[in-house]
């Protein structure tokens, strides 16, 4: 039988107390389900609420790079995050305390749109980021870099398909990829995108709304980079609609050359997933692959 994992609620209700400057908060937890990756629950009292997230011990930087992006995104004054009030370790379980938002369904096109734009409007001298993080369990380099064709080559396909290359993935895939990898410069022929904020993980079960109707984004994996990245991964596992699209465009121009980008950005995700749960998802970054080598 499998070992039940002990959380030290106590301790950790003792760490937000006096973060947040109040009397123990004495709180109870009760799981949420949904998450691959991490344990989730709902903290409560009589009167407060707070979302926990836990993990192995030696995962705290992870917990830790998240809190930074999302106090990065909440910096720009753009789009609702949920505000981390602590992280840490607590009988050898790493933990991220946060906001509890009520999400009561799919955002609003145009708040969305507006406020989606007006993050990725938020601009840093070069691509990358604070500090790595994880893009869901998978390791996310983020070093600065001046030139985005380097930086996509290097820290985001390359660094897939060497996870895979020590994972086991076949040697058709391997070599396709690196193909795909040495060619990446000419998807970028007369485009030059800027460092903008990105979510990094930005699929539909990574956002949602509150019960005002405002946009909220979670879970992040962010750096700075090409916007079209953030707006392929929408595609990717769902699709905001073409309305969400036009309101964008208006604020935020969508290059004409976007469409043949967005399978390059989302062949990551597809390779990270294949890293992560095998399955199809192998097949189908090398089917993505062979038709992005027939554009190039």
């Amino acid at each position: 039988m499998p070992v039940a994992v002990v959380i030290d609620w106590q301790a950790i209700s003792a760490l937000l107390s006096e973060r947040l400057g109040e009397p123990p908060l004495e709180l109870q937890a009760i799981p949420i389900g949904g998450g691959d990756i991490n344990q989730a629950f709902r903290l409560y009292n009589a009167k407060r609420q707070f979302f926990a997230k836990c993990n192995r011990a030696e995962l705290l930087s992870m917990f830790e790079a998240e809190k930074i992006g999302l106090d990065e995104i909440r910096r720009s004054h753009s789009i609702r995050v949920p505000e981390v009030y602590v992280t840490g370790v607590a009988e050898n379980r790493a933990f991220i305390v946060m906001e509890f938002i009520e999400l009561s369904g799919r955002p609003d096109s145009e708040r969305l749109a507006t406020q989606l734009a007006a993050m990725h409007c938020r601009y840093h001298r070069q691509f990358g980021f604070h500090c790595d993080n994880t893009i869901g369990s998978t390791a996310q380099p983020n070093p600065f870099c001046d030139n985005w064709v380097e930086f996509w080559q290097r820290h985001r396909l390359g660094a897939q398909l060497s996870v895979g290359l020590r994972g086991g993935f076949e040697t058709a895939l391997l070599d396709a990829g690196a193909r795909l990898n040495e060619n990446v410069g000419k998807f970028f022929q007369g485009y030059q995108p800027r460092p903008s904020l990105l979510h990094g993980d930005l699929w539909s079960g990574n956002l949602g709304s509150d019960s005002a109707g405002n946009p909220v984004i979670y879970d992040p994996a962010c750096y700075y980079g090409d916007h079209e990245a953030d707006l392929a991964m929408m595609e990717l596992f769902g699709n905001p609609g073409e309305r969400f699209f036009s309101l964008y465009h208006e604020i935020f121009a969508i290059d004409d050359g976007y469409p043949l980008r967005r399978g390059l950005y989302n062949l990551y995700h597809l390779l990270n997933h294949a890293n992560l749960f095998g399955g199809g998802y192998a097949g189908q970054a090398l089917a993505l692959i062979k038709r992005l080598l027939a554009q190039v």
